[in-house]
């Protein structure tokens, strides 16, 4: 199937749309919360999407002279955790912060200057399943909670394997579709009574965390999305859940 089947559906939270559809509501839908997101990501989880994604860059281990890309990295919280291993004035190494809204990366770009992030950092407008780099151009391969909003996940992911260059290591932090069953109905709860009224409160744009919340249940679970990695040629894939399942951190290889 090419990208101009017209017949196509994907998910869209619990709906179902065209697929040429998807990329332009999630770039519009991140657009609208821009201003609000960092703020809604502690509110939502207490701030623990900062201890997330600080395992995930310790789990990521960057280096001197390595070249990141991180992908749907809206206002760069992975990239700027990890550029100072990168070390970019004395190495030359870098990262790429890759995202559909510009508004997200203007955020992230003001947000980094005013932390004196200068230097090895890079702000690009892109499609996850359409990167425009060259085959083998990364060490490291970085998506935090990105992979629900892409149109063709299984695009996506071979997309990563392209750019990564052979010994690249590949990461992705993700919110599984179900938790424990003993507070599962509590996490029912919270996600679909609480959320969507706070995003409403704090954003003004309350469907946008409904629909967040949806995508959340659409998506794979762990060993299901552990298999899609595999296929697209990554090896090595494992995954450990995080905070009792509430979110997954995949790793793995090009080998």
């Amino acid at each position: 199937m090419n990208g101009t089947d017209t017949s196509a559906e994907t998910d869209f939270g619990f709906r179902r749309i065209p697929e040429a559809e998807k990329g332009p509501r999630v770039r519009a839908l991140f657009d609208s919360v821009a201003f609000r997101y960092d703020l809604m990501n502690d509110l939502m989880s207490g701030g623990i999407h900062r201890l997330w994604k600080a395992e995930m860059v310790a789990a990521l281990k960057p280096r001197p002279g390595q070249r990141l890309i991180d992908v749907a990295g809206g206002t760069g919280d992975v990239a700027l955790r990890a550029l100072p291993a990168l070390a970019p004035e004395q190495s030359g190494g870098g990262a790429v912060v890759c995202d559909v809204s510009e508004r997200m990366l203007a955020q992230g770009r003001a947000r980094a200057i005013d932390r004196g992030f200068l230097a090895g950092l890079a702000w690009l407008a892109a499609d996850a399943e359409h990167l425009p780099f060259a085959d083998r151009s990364f060490d490291l391969y970085t998506i935090a909670f990105g992979l629900r909003n892409v149109t063709r996940l299984a695009a996506a992911l071979a997309e990563a394997r392209r750019v990564l260059k052979p010994g690249g290591r590949f990461l992705a932090l993700e919110f599984a579709p179900a938790i424990s069953p003993p507070l599962q109905p509590l996490y029912d709860l919270y996600s679909f009574g609480v959320v969507p009224l706070m995003g409403r409160i704090v954003t003004g744009e309350g469907e946008a965390y409904r629909y967040l919340v949806e995508s959340i249940r659409r998506f794979p679970r762990q060993g299901a999305l552990a298999e899609m990695i595999a296929a697209a040629g990554l090896e090595r894939v494992k995954f450990r859940n995080l905070t009792g399942g509430v979110a997954a951190l995949h790793s793995a290889w090009r080998l």
